[in-house]
């Protein structure tokens, strides 16, 4: 059953009882990046590890996202700066523990490519921010193969 959590703003990124902070660089130009995140959606599930579907509502303003667990989250679209910035927060999700919960993606040019930041702002209780926090390296590990598998996307022929 989808439990709504406590609606937070672009600040929460920066207030969070708890921030992932991951970075990457990509050869892709930020323009590219930032459509895969942005207008694309729909193919999340082609490149970010343990997405098995995702898609676009209310005309972008929001998504809806299944990862292969089982998980899902509906979501809301906070930021939308074209090759710069994309940030979205959960507004219900069937995980436990969650109080609050909001993803920030920061593109910044880095010689022909891009330099990647997400971070992963959230809240719960101390046992759920403690599981988190053991979770880094693997969350880290994702990331990481997520943005090379999107570099690939985005620069194959």
């Amino acid at each position: 059953m989808a439990r709504r959590l406590r609606p937070v703003e672009l600040d929460f990124v920066e207030s969070a009882p708890l921030r992932l902070v991951f970075a990457a660089e990509v050869s892709a130009p930020p323009k590219a990046v930032y459509a895969a995140l942005a207008d694309d959606v729909a193919g999340w599930s082609c490149w970010f590890t343990g997405v098995a579907r995702s898609a676009s509502t209310q005309g972008g303003a929001g998504r809806e996202v299944r990862l292969t667990g089982g998980t899902r989250f509906t979501e809301t679209v906070l930021a939308a700066e074209p090759d710069a910035h994309y940030a979205y927060r959960v507004d219900t999700t069937n995980a436990p523990g969650l109080r609050a919960l909001l993803e920030d993606w920061r593109l910044t040019p880095s010689g022909d490519g891009t330099r990647l930041r997400w971070t992963f702002a959230a809240d719960g209780p101390a046992p759920f921010r403690l599981l988190l926090t053991l979770a880094r390296p693997g969350l880290g590990r994702a990331f990481r193969e997520s943005a090379r598998a999107l570099d690939r996307r985005l620069t194959r022929p």
